[in-house]
């Protein structure tokens, strides 16, 4: 006997359905290839593996006199040259970026002039050149005093014994140091979202209080960055205080490389190291300094390379435990 039309269909005899689970289960997806990738991969790890190949087995580097001179203490004691400038031309390099940038920022049109003057200036000037010029600043004034302008001097002194060799350096490089700075610290205070002010003077807040405890500490975010950048082009400009006769890094290897010419290039090759030494530590307290600073700005704070490595040995873990089990 048929069944009539429109009749219902029992669920023994209807077809079985596949669940979501078991069509999950029968289909693997394949990831998307990408041949681009494996092939910019693979030319770059084969120029790696030749530059590599290449300073591992070329003699003229010179790799046992690179370990001779490495630790040599004239090109250590030019090392604490190089750092005992770059601190002191990157704390008053620093001040004076601060001064400047609250000059140009002042409802004083002269003091906005005089500043905009100045780092215009100052970073159109060649480095070498203001080391050169106040080198022979002798030349020009070779007295200095103080006293009552256009009148009569208190205090007169010899320019040429104090403008020693460490001095103009330190003078040169944070007089230019400061032009820079001062463009890094106006960004970061104009950074900081005008809300701010307008909160801290409708409490009556001090300016100084409002600009030491309100604006300076979120504008440093963003000050931070940009100055690091400056203070690691600051390291390796110091190699021109050479020029005005101060035997920093690279001095002491330019004066060893003219006693011992057979060995220039490994002396380059020490100079080039501890540059990058020097320049990694100041990036990694540069993560540092951020990753402080961005406490109450994100979410989460940026992990450490610690951290990180930890994350990637644990990814790969559990990449090779999900192969396996497929």
């Amino acid at each position: 006997m048929s069944e009539p039309p429109g009749a219902a269909v029992s669920l023994a005899e209807a077809p079985p359905a596949d669940t979501p689970s078991q069509t999950l289960t029968a289909q693997r997806v394949v990831p998307l290839r990408r041949p681009g990738r494996w092939i910019a991969t693979a030319l770059v790890l084969v120029l790696v593996a030749q530059f590599t190949h290449g300073l591992a087995t070329n003699p003229f580097y010179q790799w046992d006199r690179f370990g001779y001179w490495f630790l040599r203490p004239t090109l250590l004691d030019g090392l604490l040259v190089t750092l005992e400038v770059t601190a002191l031309s990157a704390v008053f390099g620093l001040l004076g970026g601060i001064l400047l940038a609250l000059a140009r920022l002042s409802k004083s049109p002269v003091l906005r002039a005089v500043s905009w003057t100045y780092i215009w200036a100052l970073r159109s000037i060649p480095l070498i050149v203001v080391l050169i010029f106040l080198y022979n600043f002798s030349a020009l004034y070779r007295t200095l005093s103080i006293g009552v302008p256009f009148g009569p001097a208190f205090f007169s002194f010899d320019e040429s014994r104090l403008a020693t060799d460490m001095a103009v350096a330190v003078i040169g490089l944070s007089l230019n140091e400061a032009a820079y700075a001062a463009e890094v610290v106006r960004g970061g205070i104009l950074s900081v979202d005008q809300g701010q002010h307008e909160a801290a003077s409708a409490l009556g807040l001090p300016k100084g209080y409002q600009f030491r405890r309100i604006v300076l500490p979120q504008a440093l975010r963003s000050i931070t960055p940009n100055y690091v950048n400056q203070l690691i082009g600051l390291v390796k400009a110091t190699s021109l205080v050479f020029y005005v006769s101060l035997l920093d890094l690279f001095g002491a290897a330019q004066t060893m490389g003219s006693t011992y010419p057979g060995d220039i290039v490994p002396l380059l090759l020490v100079v080039t190291v501890w540059y990058l030494i020097l320049t990694s530590l100041v990036s990694v307290a540069q993560f540092y300094v951020e990753r402080h600073y961005a406490r109450g700005a994100t979410r989460t704070l940026p992990p450490t390379p610690l951290q990180k490595l930890r994350s990637s040995v644990r990814d790969v873990r559990e990449r090779a435990r999900r192969e396996a089990a497929v």
